[in-house]
């Protein structure tokens, strides 16, 4: 469809590739956390990211996976700083497992790529089925490393992107709700917290 490849603000559109919407930049000294490193997404956005001297941290479930890949991408970027640690996001254990062991590493976190989402309820069925249905029809990972790495979005927080743009008039007036925003917030607390 023609829409698809209008370039927006950005400068880019939903054609434009992750290596073009980093074209120039140093990820260097950063340190990137990718979760679903192992597939789609995920394999190309840990790939670009390490090609701009992010050091890339996979949090995957599948180990033996994980050690094929960043093989793969080191055959093609020799000098790329890629680690790998187990998490499982369906497993609290797992969670808080990575977390301490990530932390007792030593390692600063500077960006987070949260790319297999898991349901926690009916608030995160929307995002998935959103996030698939996107994720089949753009095929790539421009806009997540575009967000990543681009200096033109540094320090913006919040927003919802798309296309490589800030994505406008796509919430519902729910979406604006700040007395539903703090009570899922609270439900999600008593979901998360070990008591």
């Amino acid at each position: 469809m023609w829409i698809f490849g209008r370039k927006g603000a950005s400068g880019f559109s939903a054609c434009s590739t992750a290596e073009e919407v980093t074209q120039g930049i140093d990820g260097s000294g950063l340190t990137a956390i990718v979760t679903g490193a192992t597939s789609g997404i995920g394999i190309e956005t840990t790939r670009v990211l390490a090609l701009h001297g992010v050091h890339v941290i996979m949090a995957i479930r599948n180990i033996e996976n994980g050690k094929k890949i960043k093989e793969n991408i080191i055959k093609s970027i020799p000098n790329a700083k890629i680690d790998f640690m187990e998490l499982n996001l369906s497993s609290m254990e797992s969670i808080r497992k990575f977390a301490k062991e990530y932390n007792s590493a030593g390692h600063p976190l500077n960006i987070l790529i949260y790319n297999k989402l898991h349901a926690y309820g009916q608030s995160k069925l929307a995002n998935i089925l959103h996030s698939n249905e996107l994720a089949k029809r753009l095929k790539g990972a421009s806009t997540t490393c575009y967000v990543a790495l681009h200096p033109k979005v540094k320090g913006v927080s919040g927003e919802y992107f798309s296309d490589n743009n800030i994505a406008t008039n796509t919430t519902t007036s729910l979406a604006k709700d700040s007395d539903l925003a703090k009570k899922l917030w609270e439900f999600s607390l008593d979901l998360t917290n070990p008591k």
